[in-house]
């Protein structure tokens, strides 16, 4: 019988390396509220990816959220990419602002940045992108663009944890980037996020806003409620000791994917001084009416692809004002993640691709 296929399992560590820091969390008696060892991962972390500023949350549409806060945007207009997971968009939009939508690069899924200057007014306050995939925008023009209209960057690295671009942590670019931990991610913490902040005065900000705000019995300013647990942060220090090995084998199943399939299917350009995490293995169809028998077909076999992202966002029935983002929603419509996950047998990635291409 066929097993089942996802489009990613959990990465799960050695049982008996995750229950010694349980006991830890026994033995302290402090099971939330920025404890030891959730201490001790952000330190972990901010070695990891070289940076000065490093925070834990509860996960990473919070991160959005505060990180929106901590810059003061409140209000007014956000430029962001249509092409992401449906967080981007809602965390513009309950923090009061205006998503304004700016379209893709067809070989990078990355916002295009040469049509950013066009989309900018008065009321623009920053630009929000997305390293899709965790192949990385175009940071160095995007920089210049927000130096010249006075605009704050932030980067949702949701997918980038472990990708580099010219040495450096993609973490490390913009005023903030956030990351996801979900547990669907290369790198995990069951449920969490991060926050990589440039300047220490919005990352004391930040650490105010995600602990509601207040030192004390000082009510310093409006917060919410970003923190981490305990067992959280247990998960993240027994995975984060994994995670070069992680990326090394979903290297060596992308690249098999890469061996079997590029002839057949497009995938996305990588651009120069990118270090890759292999966070998805994407792959873009002729057309919609392709890929939905693609997915029928692997769904015979018990594999499931994701429609990795549907719809382009700026479709979303609930926004007031429709834009146009052509190339956007035309990728959106013929692109699925195949299954890439470090576990995943070599054997299974050929069934998968046969399945594809005949």
């Amino acid at each position: 019988m066929q097993k089942r296929i996802n489009v990613t399992q959990s990465f799960l560590p050695p049982i008996r390396e995750y229950q010694a820091y349980l006991k830890c969390i026994w033995d302290n008696q402090q099971l939330t509220n920025q404890g030891p060892l959730l201490k001790k991962l952000e330190s972990n972390i901010k070695e990891y990816l070289d940076v000065e500023n490093f925070h834990f949350v509860t996960n990473g549409t919070i991160a959005l959220q505060v990180s929106l806060r901590a810059l003061g945007i409140t209000s007014g207009e956000v430029i962001t990419t249509p092409f992401s997971y449906v967080a981007t968009t809602s965390s513009i939009l309950w923090e009061h602002c205006k998503p304004v939508f700016v379209d893709i690069e067809p070989d990078t899924f990355c916002i295009d940045a040469d049509k950013i200057e066009v989309s900018i007014t008065k009321d623009t306050k920053a630009i929000l992108a997305v390293h899709v995939f965790g192949f990385p925008c175009d940071v160095e023009k995007i920089a210049i663009i927000a130096k010249k209209h006075n605009l704050k960057v932030i980067y949702d690295a949701a997918h980038a944890f472990g990708a580099t671009y010219k040495g450096r942590s993609l973490l490390d670019y913009g005023d903030i980037s956030i990351s996801s931990f979900h547990a669907t991610k290369l790198f995990h913490t069951i449920e969490g996020g991060g926050i990589v902040v440039k300047e220490k005065d919005i990352s004391q900000k930040v650490e105010l806003i995600k602990r509601f705000g207040h030192e004390g019995d000082d009510h310093i300013m409006l917060g919410i409620n970003g923190k981490a647990s305990e067992f959280q942060a247990a998960m993240g220090l027994t995975n984060l000791k994994y995670i070069n090995g992680v990326i090394a084998e979903r290297k060596l199943i992308s690249e098999l994917y890469d061996s079997l399939l590029t002839k057949n299917l497009y995938i996305p350009k990588v651009s120069k001084g990118v270090g890759r995490n292999y966070a998805y293995y994407p792959v873009v169809f002729k057309s919609e009416e392709s890929l939905l028998d693609a997915i029928k077909i692997l769904n015979s076999k018990k594999i499931y692809p994701r429609r990795y992202f549907y719809p382009s966002l700026n479709k979303l029935g609930y926004l007031q004002n429709m834009q146009s983002c052509p190339v956007s929603e035309d990728i959106a419509s013929r692109i699925i993640c195949l299954p890439l996950y470090a576990g995943l047998d070599p054997k299974d990635v050929v069934i998968i691709c046969k399945a594809l291409i005949g």
